[in-house]
C-alpha cells in the first residue's frame, strides 16, 4: 500500500478538513504531518459546524486510527480543549487517537515569544496567529525544544524550566512582561501535560510503516497551504514547516517511494490571512461580496480573510512542487453570485514580458495580473451532485481549469456540508 497525501495548494483555508472526512472511510489511517494550532480544518455534517485544530480530520469516523505525526508541534491546551470539545459525540478517543513522541511541544512562553517577535517588526509584521508556530520550530531546529516523549520523563520538570528560563531572556530583552499571565498559561499547561498522558503516545514512523506492510491504506492530512511553505512559499510571509508532499515523507517517517496519490485542493478562487503578497487581491466591493458569500473568516482566528480571483501562475506552481495527482476544486458556489468569473493566466512583469511563472520574491516583483473572463453560471448548485446538471458555464471554468493544469479535477465542493460534493469519474478525452 502506499500513503496518499492530501495538501492545500494556496494559502491555507482550503476546504481540506472536508475532504479527509469525505475520503476518510477508504482508509485505515488518517494522519497529520505537520503544522500546528494555526490550522483550522472545519467539518460540517448533521447540521454541526466542526473546527479541528491538532487532531486529524479522520477522528469522526470511529473506524480509523488517527495520528498526530512527528512533524506536529503539538499544544497540550489546545490538544485538552479540543478532546473536551469532542467528547459530547461519543468518539472512542482513547482508542482510536495516537500522538507521536517525536512530536514538538509547544510551551506558554512560546506563544510569548510569538507575540514579541510579531511586535518588534512594527509594520513589516508577517501576521502570525500568535499560537507559537514559529518559536516552537525555531527550538526545534536549533536542538533546544522539548518533545512529547518528554513528559514521560521523571525530570521533564528540570527540562521544561531550563527551557523556559532561556525564554524569559529572550521575553527581557524585547522588555515584554510575562510575569502577569505566565504562571495561570503555566498551570494550565501542566494540568494539559497529565491529561494528555491518558492518551497512546506512540512511536508514530512505526506505527504508520507498520499499517504499510499490512496492507493499509493510510491518509496523511496537510495543514496550511503550499504558498506559506517555508522554502517555497511567498517567504518571509510564511509558515514555519514544510507543508508540501514532501512534508508527509519527513513529518511521518516514510520513506519518499511510499507515496501514491496526493490530492491538492483549491478555492475555486484565492483567499489568504494575514499578511504578504497577493497578487489577484480584490480590495473593492468585488471582493467584500466575496468575503461575506463566502464567509470567509479564520476558522482559527476569526480574521476576515484577503479575497481575490483564482491565480492560476500560483496554481502551476503548487500542483508541479507537490506532484499532485487529482485537483479538488472547492466552493465553486460562492462565484455563483457573480455575472464575470476572472481567472489569472499570467504575470505581466515590470519590463512588459509575460509569464507564467512565479518570480523567486513575489513581495518585491512588480506583476500585474493578467486575466481570462468567464461567463458566471448564476444559478444554484444545491442538490445536485452530477457533473452532467452542472451549468454548462461551470462545465467551460472546469475544462479549461482542467487544460491549463493537465490535470484532472475529481472533486467539486458545491457547499460546506460533507454531501454537497460532486464526484466525477474522469473519462479518457481528460486525461
Amino acid at each position: 500500500m502506499k500513503v496518499d497525501v492530501l495538501l492545500g495548494l494556496q494559502w491555507g483555508d482550503e476546504g481540506k478538513g472536508k475532504i479527509v472526512d469525505v475520503l476518510a472511510p477508504r482508509y485505515n489511517v488518517v494522519a497529520r504531518f505537520q503544522g500546528g494550532p494555526n490550522a483550522g480544518h472545519t467539518l460540517e455534517f448533521d447540521g454541526i459546524k466542526h473546527v479541528l485544530h491538532q487532531i486529524p480530520s479522520g477522528i469522526f469516523r470511529n473506524d480509523i486510527q488517527n495520528v498526530i505525526g512527528n512533524g506536529v508541534v503539538l499544544d497540550p491546551i489546545v490538544f485538552k480543549r479540543e478532546i473536551e470539545n469532542l467528547a459530547q459525540y461519543n468518539l472512542d478517543l482513547f482508542s482510536n487517537l495516537f500522538v507521536s513522541k517525536k512530536a514538538s511541544l509547544i510551551l506558554p512562553t512560546h506563544a510569548l515569544l510569538d507575540a514579541a517577535y510579531e511586535r518588534s517588526k512594527g509594520e513589516s509584521k508577517i501576521g502570525s496567529t500568535l499560537r507559537g508556530i514559529g518559536p516552537t520550530y525555531q527550538d526545534k531546529i536549533a536542538r533546544l525544544g522539548l518533545r512529547v516523549g518528554d513528559v514521560l520523563s521523571p525530570n521533564f520538570a528540570d527540562k521544561y524550566k531550563k527551557l523556559v528560563d532561556a525564554h524569559k531572556v529572550i521575553l527581557d530583552f524585547y522588555q515584554f512582561d510575562y510575569a502577569s499571565v505566565l504562571p495561570q498559561s503555566e498551570e494550565n499547561f501542566f494540568t494539559a501535560i497529565e491529561f494528555m498522558k491518558q492518551f497512546t503516545l506512540v512511536d508514530s514512523e512505526y506505527l504508520v510503516n507498520d499499517a504499510l506492510k499490512n496492507s493499509q491504506s493510510v491518509l496523511a492530512e496537510g495543514a496550511q497551504g503550499s504558498l506559506l511553505d517555508i522554502d517555497f512559499g511567498s517567504y518571509p510571509f510564511v509558515t514555519s514547516s514544510t507543508t508540501m508532499a514532501a512534508g508527509a515523507c519527513t513529518g511521518l517517517g516514510i520513506a519518499p517511494s511510499q507515496v501514491g496519490e496526493v490530492f491538492g485542493i483549491f478555492k475555486a478562487y484565492c483567499t489568504r490571512v494575514g499578511s504578504g503578497p497577493f497578487p489577484t487581491e480584490l480590495l473593492e466591493e468585488t471582493g467584500e461580496k466575496m468575503r461575506k458569500e463566502g464567509r470567509e473568516f479564520g476558522a482559527t482566528t476569526g480574521r476576515p480573510r484577503r479575497c481575490g480571483w483564482l491565480d492560476l501562475p500560483a496554481l502551476k506552481y503548487t500542483a508541479m512542487i507537490n506532484g499532485v495527482t487529482q485537483l479538488i476544486m472547492m466552493k465553486v458556489d460562492v462565484l455563483t453570485i457573480f455575472d464575470t468569473i476572472r481567472v489569472c493566466t499570467h504575470y505581466r512583469l515590470a519590463d512588459g514580458t509575460l509569464t507564467d511563472q512565479l518570480p523567486y520574491d513575489l513581495c518585491d516583483a512588480d506583476v500585474t495580473p493578467v486575466y481570462r473572463d468567464f461567463e458566471g453560471w448564476q444559478q444554484s448548485l444545491d442538490g445536485i451532485y452530477d457533473f452532467d446538471a452542472i451549468p454548462s458555464q461551470l462545465v467551460e471554468y472546469v475544462k479549461f481549469l482542467e487544460a491549463e493544469l493537465n490535470l484532472p479535477i475529481t472533486f467539486i465542493s458545491t457547499g460546506p456540508d460533507r454531501e454537497a460534493l460532486i464526484s466525477r469519474e474522469i473519462s479518457a478525452e481528460l486525461n
